[in-house]
């Protein structure tokens, strides 16, 4: 049987080990300091540690906007594992989009012809809208900002680090040599040792020198280039920042005029407000604080100048006034004392008679006071029974 072996060459496999065991002991002596180093010089040092805090804050950068971007970390694994095997991410609902789904269904429930349910699809659909910008900015950021930060990351970072780590086996290769040299130099005008005189240990120890040193030169200035090459990029990477803010401000605008939109639809949707009407003026909003004229002296302490009347949109109103008829069943009804009217109550009586609309409002009834009648406020208004006694 014949087996294929690889054609190792072993006097290369000695030489890398014998290589691999002196940068050992070399880094090992200059930890414990028994052994000088190379120093880089200044200008490198500070093109390393740029280097250095140039990677750390655009992994932290990359990080922190992806999170804000994509909160769920879980949803952020998922994606990163989509995107190393090279298949598509998943297209998930965001909350938003779920709560706009369950705003829909629940108008639909309520009732579309209700005012609160016409008002839950309307939010509904606008969160809908807000929802689909949300996944349009997070797909435009991520092609605009993210992805090209993490490509400098996986691609320049890397080879200026894989290049900065063979320089320092390069370095470490020097330093080597040049404790061969010191050592060969202490061994002139010795015996020989193993049949090598110390002159030929001191000439290759040189020529191992010289060599390691055009290596190490070599290197360091391929480091330098790439380490200057980090200013080109970080002018990419503003242009790249200039990009992600121009997407924030253009989605925040879309929202903007979603949530505009969204509260004009709603306004147009309220029940039309009843006016005050006092001393023969309308007055627009709701009743709870007015401002009434002086009343004239020769009008009976009876007669109030307070109105409440309906928007002009009944056929049924006569001088400004709502004409309502009271039926048979009628309720004893008393203004509770947080209906605050900023005028003299002394001539008015707290009890009035009040029926239900037709048809009926969830938020008013109809009410009468003497000459006073149209729109109370039911929730500024207490029942009484027939028996309870009706203060004056």
């Amino acid at each position: 049987m014949n087996i294929n072996l690889p054609n190792f060459n072993v006097k290369n496999l000695v030489k890398e080990a014998g290589s691999t065991i002196s940068r050992v002991v070399q880094l090992t002596e200059e930890k414990l300091g028994t052994t000088e180093r190379t120093e880089y010089d200044l200008h490198f040092q500070n093109l390393a540690e740029r280097a250095d805090v140039t990677k750390t804050w655009t992994e932290k950068i990359v990080r922190d906007t992806e999170s804000v971007l994509i909160p769920n970390p879980q949803n952020r694994v998922e994606d990163f594992i989509f995107e190393k095997i090279e298949k598509s991410k998943p297209k998930r609902l965001s909350n938003l989009e779920h709560l706009a789904l369950d705003m829909i269904e629940a108008g639909g429930d309520f009732g579309q012809d209700m005012p609160y349910g016409q008002a839950l699809i309307k939010v509904g659909q606008a969160e809908q809208k807000v929802g689909q910008c949300e996944h349009d900015f997070i797909a435009t950021s991520g092609i605009c900002f993210t992805q090209p930060l993490r490509k400098f990351l996986d691609g320049e970072m890397k080879t200026i680090s894989k290049e900065r780590g063979i320089l320092e086996t390069k370095r470490l290769d020097l330093d080597a040599c040049k404790n061969r040299v010191k050592k060969a130099r202490s061994m002139l005008g010795q015996q020989s040792k193993d049949g090598i005189s110390p002159e030929a240990v001191l000439e290759q120890a040189e020529r191992d020198l010289r060599v390691a040193q055009a290596e190490f030169d070599r290197q360091s200035e391929i480091t330098k280039l790439l380490l200057d090459g980090i200013s080109t990029s970080q002018a990419s990477h503003l242009r790249h920042l200039h990009a992600f803010i121009q997407t924030q401000v253009r989605y925040y605008k879309q929202c903007g005029d979603v949530m505009d939109q969204l509260q004009r639809d709603l306004a147009k949707m309220q029940p039309a407000k009843p006016r005050l009407r006092i001393n023969s003026e309308d007055v627009d909003g709701p009743p709870s604080i007015v401002s009434a004229h002086s009343f004239d002296s020769d009008c009976d302490s009876n007669c109030t100048a307070l109105a409440l009347a309906l928007d002009a949109t009944s056929n049924d109103i006569e001088a400004g006034y709502t004409s309502i008829h009271i039926g048979q069943n009628k309720a004893l009804t008393h203004l509770l004392e947080d209906f605050e009217i900023e005028f003299d109550t002394s001539a008015i009586t707290t009890v009035i008679f009040v029926t239900e609309c037709s048809p009926v409002n969830e938020d008013y009834m109809y009410g009468k006071q003497g000459l006073m009648k149209g729109l109370v406020p039911r929730a500024f208004v207490e029942m009484l029974d027939e028996e309870q006694e009706v203060p004056l």
